[in-house]
């Protein structure tokens, strides 16, 4: 086949159609050659093309194609030296996935053929392999940018507006019997009418997607008739996984992800992309030749110093990304903005970001990786939520990401946890996390937002199964129960997993009312984990991230009807009263003009707390009184905002206790709006004067509300 051959541009990177032809762009600093291969089709195990790329600009290596098309497959053969103590693992049998891909059509059907090595070779990754992989990996795909977006336009929800709902693009409709059968667990599905309408009616403004980066399933687990379900394994950072597709493999996933997001942006709702660039599937110095290994292993990756064979792994998954080096910079900051502009979404989550904070060995949090993105014009003004550890020396980093960043707050996780299971915690740490964490935040000029406030995440126990379960009960996992997390700071209400006994089920049930209303009546941002609002269970299992199955996947035909309800009108309340969402820190100052702060801590007896309170161990009973005359903050056209005032009382204890309310320049009235023992929100309910007593059922938050125009 006779293929003309232009010299073409280093930039873009990535395989680019403009409507006349495709240039090919491809990074790799230290190889001797590179071939573009091209295929006629997914069945065909070999190249039908290959063109030596004799153009090479500032370590790119470039040509440009005319008459090539989308849908075009193609991969990339480098050549270079295999020296792997050097740090060098070039391979030219060995076809690679462009890391710049726009879409990846099908996945990978593990074959010894996809190590660089020969497998089962006494000399381990020293030997190498002269098979070729081709048959057996991915191909990369040309795909047409142009979409009507039908003037999108991103919500811009402001963070202290924002509620987020973690959920996995499968498991969230693939049970789903009003969504069409055909379409179930994919991107189609996901901007369905009937989710959109029950996301709306939810009250949530942000999707947080679990990975959608093209990923690979490791082939331990696939001989083990498991999956990489969550999808922590990404090859492609700009390809939407293919899995979730059901229009096709050839670039029609990338239409199917842009309807997607073009629906839901017309319902209002953020898409935020949970993103993994601190390590890739290629596993360390054992692990497959799949992209960036065979393109350039010493520019990707960190490697051990004194030893370049090895990887060194902040992520406990083999490898880490080196994002001290500019061309992975580039891709990082590439990808983002492709997702950004092309992609139309409104934020990312980042995996482990501690690691792609590192400078050499320590977490730093003004490492380039930050910096870059904080001058990027782009970047800079979509949501960023940092996972803020990872598995390496310190790596827990809470409360340390720079200013414009919001954190997954796992203090306020593990407080909450620990609160309402009895354990013993000090009720002042209580306070700082239902105020959004000003001990972590405030100092750094940044707001109660800064703190994504979560009970669970899709690592760890469902709602349900926090409630349910004392252990993980991990055995489908194929690891003999030690995998996952095995301090959960759960609590099995009195009998561990599924009971007839009604006890135990009625103080489940209110448990999960009770960490629900903290989570939504606490400053911060809220993320909720789907399926918690509807008791989805996975059967205690804490890390079903292999389990591509019922044991992850939302049962809507078991749904909890009366939680769903009971969260909906809780995130209704949290988006009518900016009392709960407030976007300035609380000052403890009497408020000029009222003679009140705008928050106050009360003991049972009605009395303000005093200094010695806050570190009691045992202290599991307090009300606060939030006032809605202290917002401190101006609406868009300059105008104070004020709210209705109330009265949270919480009772952690297991019996009931009597609460004497304040005194009446507090308010004079309150009516009850919220009782968790009695699984009501926002009917009308019982009034007490100032100074009455009101009986608190034990583990269970009251709330009362007092109407600003009766101050």
């Amino acid at each position: 086949m006779n293929i003309e051959v232009y010299p073409g541009s280093p930039y873009p990177l990535g395989a680019t159609w403009d409507g006349k032809g495709v240039n090919f762009a491809v990074y790799a600093e230290n190889a001797t050659n590179v071939e573009l291969c091209l295929f006629k089709s997914t069945e065909e195990p070999t190249e039908n093309v290959q063109i030596k790329l004799t153009e090479r600009t500032h370590h790119v290596w470039h040509a440009y194609l005319p008459d090539i098309k989308p849908g075009q497959l193609y991969g990339y053969r480098v050549h270079g030296p295999y020296e792997p103590e050097e740090g060098h693992r070039f391979n030219s049998n060995k076809l690679l996935i462009d890391p710049y891909a726009k879409a990846i059509a099908g996945t990978i059907e593990w074959h010894d053929s996809l190590f660089g090595y020969e497998v089962g070779h006494p000399d381990e990754d020293l030997s190498f392999s002269k098979a070729d992989s081709a048959p057996y990996i991915p191909k990369s795909v040309v795909v047409d940018p142009n979409f009507d977006w039908e003037g999108d336009k991103a919500p811009k929800v402001p963070y202290h507006k924002t509620v987020i709902y973690e959920a996995h693009v499968k498991g969230f409709t693939k049970l789903h019997p009003d969504i069409p059968e055909n379409i179930r667990g994919t991107y189609a599905a996901l901007g369905h009418p009937v989710t959109i309408k029950y996301l709306q009616d939810l009250g949530i403004t942000a999707i947080e997607l679990m990975p959608v980066h093209h990923f690979v399933t490791d082939r331990y687990l696939m001989e083990k008739d498991l999956t990489n379900y969550w999808g922590y394994n990404s090859i492609g950072f700009f390809a939407p996984d293919v899995r979730y597709s059901s229009t096709g493999v050839l670039g029609e996933q990338v239409v199917e992800f842009k309807k997607m997001v073009k629906e839901l942006h017309k319902a209002g709702i953020e898409v935020i992309l949970d993103v993994v660039y601190n390590h890739t599937a290629e596993g360390n110095h054992m692990g497959p030749t799949l992209s960036f290994k065979g393109i350039d292993n010493a520019s990707y990756y960190r490697l051990v110093e004194d030893s370049k064979r090895y990887y060194m792994d902040y992520t406990g998954t083999g490898n880490t990304m080196n994002a001290m080096l500019p061309s992975v910079l580039r891709l990082i900051m590439d990808s983002l903005r492709y997702w950004i502009t092309e992609m139309h979404v409104d934020g990312f989550r980042f995996d482990l970001a501690s690691t792609l904070a590192r400078e050499l060995h320590d977490v730093d949090r003004l490492g380039s990786f930050f910096d870059i993105i904080h001058q990027d014009p782009i970047i800079s003004q979509v949501k960023l939520i940092a996972e803020p550890w990872d598995v390496g020396e310190g790596g827990y980093q809470v409360g340390k990401f720079p200013a414009g960043w919001a954190e997954w707050n796992g203090k306020y996780r593990d407080c909450i946890r620990d609160y309402w299971r009895g354990a013993d915690s000090m009720i002042g740490e209580f306070a700082y996390r239902f105020t959004g964490s000003p001990d972590l935040y405030q100092d750094d000029y940044r707001k109660p937002t800064a703190s994504i406030n979560f009970v669970t995440a899709h690592d760890g126990f469902t709602l349900n199964d926090l409630v349910s379960y004392n252990e993980k009960h991990n055995m489908a996992n194929g690891e003999d129960g030690k995998d996952g997390e095995n301090h959960n700071s759960s609590w099995n209400c009195g009998a561990e997993g599924p009971t007839d006994d009604p006890v135990v089920n009625d103080l489940r049930a209110k448990q999960k009312r009770n960490f629900l209303t903290t989570l939504f009546l606490s400053q911060g941002v809220p993320m909720l984990v789907a399926g918690d609002e509807l008791s989805r269970t996975q059967q205690g299992n804490n890390n079903a991230y292999c389990q591509d199955n019922e044991i992850s996947w939302l049962n809507w035909k078991a749904a909890d009807k009366d939680l769903l309800e009971f969260t909906q009108k809780l995130i209704r309340l949290r988006r009518e009263h900016p009392t709960f969402s407030r976007r300035r820190w609380f000052q403890g100052q009497p408020i000029k003009g009222v003679g009140l702060e705008d928050i106050a801590w009360f003991l049972p007896d009605g009395k303000e707390m005093s200094e010695e309170h806050w570190n009691q161990d045992h202290a599991k009973s307090l009300a606060i009184f939030l006032n809605g005359r202290g917002l401190h903050s101006r609406g868009p056209l300059g105008e104070q905002i004020t709210d209705d005032s109330f009265y949270v009382i919480f009772n952690a204890h297991y019996e009931p206790i009597s609460f004497k309310l304040p005194l009446k320049k507090y308010g004079d009235q309150w009516t009850k709006i919220l009782d968790t023992s009695e699984n009501r929100v926002g009917e009308e309910g019982i009034t007490y004067a100032a100074r009455k007593t009101i009986n608190v059922a034990g583990r269970s938050v009251v709330l009362l509300h007092h109407p600003i125009n009766d101050h």
